[in-house]
């Protein structure tokens, strides 16, 4: 068996979530003994070489919509279905900003892909893309694709509700790398450290946090680099914050460990998140997370998490209150290590891929 997994252009330039899923997916595939490349949506593919393929980010249909074209072998996709319009709506400023909260969602996501295409900021691979538009792009994948591989079932009913469309689908849940991401009970946390491990944008709304912890008895350390096109909200950012924000840019998961372990507290307030990978990962290695339930976040966390309102800084404030002073959620920690790993997600995946090929 040989399978590909075929990938935005800027997986490595612009690492994200998906960057780390589709890295350790991967990685235990290619354990298991099966051949596996990961391959950018811009490169030339040789298709007949290739048993199966996977692809993701339904929110970049043009990326998808060329390579399911191409051959008729099967695709699964793990859809990573990011809501971007309550953001959009409520938050980003400038003519975008105008634009993206006069038009409905699908077209201002076609705005946006067509935007970064005309400015070479990506490619579109697919030129049918501009006249089919956003939503129909994404019912033809979703119609197309062999089997589905949300990350929830909130997501799968989530992608049926917008689009219209049912196929056969594998829950496959986000996860953490066990190797790294494991408990270490000899440090003692630090009650007034608060993390936020993401790329600073709109989206994950680190401008709202700052607000919540300027000038207060927490030190906040923000890991993560700016957004490539969001250079503006970074400066924001920065220029709004007191002595005790602390900005770091994007460290490897190893250093990572390292913040996890002496922090007591994680924080994502995102406008949406599928699950909040660095939640996943902060929660697996004892720091209470707080989070939004904007999202599939709740199928997750559950009621272990402690939630806030993204809009409101005393409500983020108040929740690391709660978190800071609150035991440890063991509970969630121990359901993350046994449930939620990049393994387990592996397994699911191949098994899903291997029942495909049976067939």
């Amino acid at each position: 068996m040989k399978i590909a997994f075929i990938t935005r252009s800027t997986l490595y330039k612009v690492p994200g979530g998906d960057t780390i899923q589709v890295l350790q997916l991967a990685d235990h595939f290619k354990r298991s003994g099966v051949e596996t490349s990961v391959l950018l949506t811009d490169e030339e593919i040789d298709y007949p070489q290739y048993d199966l393929f996977h692809v993701s980010n339904i929110t970049r249909p043009s990326d998808i919509l060329f390579h399911i074209s191409q051959t008729k072998k099967p695709f699964v996709l793990s859809p990573i279905l990011i809501d971007y319009s309550e953001y959009d709506r409520r938050y980003r400023k400038g003519i975008s900003g105008l634009v993206l909260r006069i038009f409905p969602p699908g077209l201002t996501e076609y705005i946006k892909t067509v935007a970064r295409w005309l400015t070479g900021k990506d490619v579109l691979r697919s030129k049918d893309y501009i006249w089919k538009g956003q939503r129909n792009s994404i019912r033809e994948i979703l119609k197309k694709v062999t089997r589905l591989l949300p990350g929830s079932e909130k997501e799968y009913q989530r992608l049926k509700e917008l689009y219209a469309v049912e196929n056969n689908y594998s829950v496959v849940p986000n996860g953490v790398d066990t190797s790294l991401f494991c408990p270490d009970e000899k440090i003692t946390k630090d009650d007034k450290l608060v993390l936020c491990a993401a790329r600073i944008e709109g989206l994950k709304n680190q401008l709202n946090l700052i607000k919540a912890l300027n000038n207060t008895e927490y030190k906040l350390v923000l890991l993560g680099a700016s957004a490539p096109n969001q250079k503006k909200y970074f400066d924001e950012c920065r220029s709004i914050a007191a002595e005790n924000i602390i900005f770091l840019d994007q460290v490897s998961q190893e250093v990572l460990t390292g913040y996890y372990k002496k922090a007591k507290v994680h924080v994502l307030p995102s406008w949406f998140e599928t699950c909040g990978l660095s939640s996943l990962e902060a929660a697996a290695m004892g720091c209470n997370v707080v989070i939004t339930d904007k999202g599939f976040t709740r199928e997750y966390f559950g009621d272990d998490a402690f939630y806030c309102e993204p809009d409101d800084p005393d409500s983020i404030l108040n929740a690391i209150k709660e978190a800071s002073r609150s035991p440890v959620r063991k509970e969630l920690q121990q359901k993350i290590l046994k449930h939620y790993t990049w393994q387990h997600a592996a397994d699911i995946t191949l098994t899903a891929c291997k029942n495909i090929l049976s067939a």
